[in-house]
């Protein structure tokens, strides 16, 4: 924790009767306000320029929400907490078996009942490079659908308030937790006030991670996109890092119910979210490469065009030159979208996927130097003797030979 932080929490806890007993007065109002913008200035300053330029992920905390005594949104064969076990599960599993340098923790394997204040401090402790807390959506109408990512911050609509009202009853669970949270009240939106400026100096990773997911849910695994969302929900206040929220589906919804109940919904979900970890970690870990130095005629971009390419580019961050020409070595093509676990994976550590109308192509190798391709490709080969070499130029897939002409140029 930064010591303006600190800093802020000493008042807060110094006067933290005076904001009780006037948190409808005026003068508290602009109190708080005062407040913000002093952190607001003082994460500009101090903890902006620093935590830009050393931000990585090496650890990850996987929350499953709920557990125990706490069932979390009841569906009408499930419960919540049974659920977010199972995805968060296979979640971890994704990501040790693709990204084994990432160092995996969980708040809880079990169906046990772990406190708010103590996942987040499982996060602190093992200082955790970012923190995902997988949950199920629940409304009393059965109608509503689909996924949404939710990151700390203030309620801009009262559905989000909605959610954060739900998450954070989780408290009243827990022993004397009118003590442990004093001053938080989970149905009074002026208690996120405070709670949310922590967050902020995390809200442009955590924004980014939701985005990714977001898209991930929409394009891997076809749910419908409730899109991101901010609210002032508590366990993400806790936590020291970029954080988000995951509300998976409806469970008060009998169709999404049954999607969520299944083994193949479970693994899709979780599949999404590992995609959408993989492709984060990915352009975190590119920004910091291209700062400690790149050879000066490369640089580092996303493979998007913003004309409708041949061939969608899965924002898959690649090395591509002045000239925007790519260089990749095809080694599948499918209908379907391979399965994390699936050998290329192992295979080859840089696999991209592209989705295309009606199918999936799977790539290794983004270069954009001629010779260094023809020489992976007759590496490649050994394992897969159909492998071939194709060509982009500004995201849009064109042959070989006119990427060869317009490199000669």
């Amino acid at each position: 924790m930064f010591f303006w932080q600190i800093a802020i929490f000493s008042l807060f806890s110094a006067h933290k009767q005076v904001f009780m007993n006037r948190i409808e007065n005026l003068n508290f109002t602009k109190y708080i306000v005062a407040i913000a913008f002093v952190s607001f200035i003082l994460n500009f300053i101090f903890v902006q320029p620093f935590y830009s330029q050393s931000y990585t992920v090496k650890t990850l905390v996987i929350d499953a929400g709920h557990g125990g005594k706490d069932p979390g949104a009841l569906g009408k064969r499930s419960y919540e907490k049974d659920i977010a076990l199972k995805i968060a599960l296979k979640l971890g599993e994704y990501i040790k078996e693709n990204m084994p340098d990432v160092n995996i923790i969980y708040t809880r394997k079990t169906d046990i009942f772990v406190e708010l204040d103590e996942r987040a401090d499982i996060a602190n402790r093992n200082k955790a490079d970012l923190f995902i807390s997988l949950h199920m959506n629940s409304n009393v109408n059965k109608d509503p659908f689909g996924t949404s990512t939710y990151v700390m911050g203030m309620h801009k609509a009262e559905d989000n308030f909605d959610v954060a009202k739900r998450e954070n009853t989780v408290i009243m669970y827990e022993k004397d937790y009118t003590l442990k949270y004093e001053g938080f009240d989970p149905e009074s939106p002026e208690s996120f006030i405070i709670f949310s400026l922590m967050q902020q100096q995390f809200l442009e990773q955590s924004l980014d991670f939701a985005g990714e997911i977001q898209k991930q849910f929409k394009v891997r695994a076809g749910r419908h996109d409730r899109g991101v969302h901010q609210a002032g929900i508590l366990v993400l206040w806790k936590t020291g890092m970029p954080s988000v929220l995951v509300e998976c589906g409806f469970i008060s919804n009998p169709v999404e119910e049954k999607y969520l109940m299944t083994e193949y919904g479970q693994s899709i979900i979780a599949s999404a979210i590992f995609r959408a970890f993989r492709d984060y970690k990915s352009q975190i870990d590119s920004k910091n490469n291209f700062k400690t130095g790149l050879p000066k005629n490369n640089v580092v971009r996303k493979t998007e065009s913003s004309k409708k390419p041949t061939e969608s580019n899965n924002s898959k961050t690649v090395e591509i030159s002045e000239t925007d020409i790519v260089y990749k070595i095809q080694v599948a093509s499918s209908a379907k979208p391979f399965d994390p676990k699936h050998k290329y994976y192992k295979l080859f550590t840089d696999l991209e996927e592209i989705k295309i109308d009606n199918g999936y192509k799977y790539y290794t190798g983004s270069t954009y130097n001629y010779s260094k391709i023809t020489a992976l490709l007759s590496s490649v080969q050994k394992n897969i003797s159909d492998a071939f070499i194709v060509a982009y130029k500004n995201g849009t897939k064109i042959s070989v030979n006119e990427a060869r002409k317009f490199q000669k140029k």
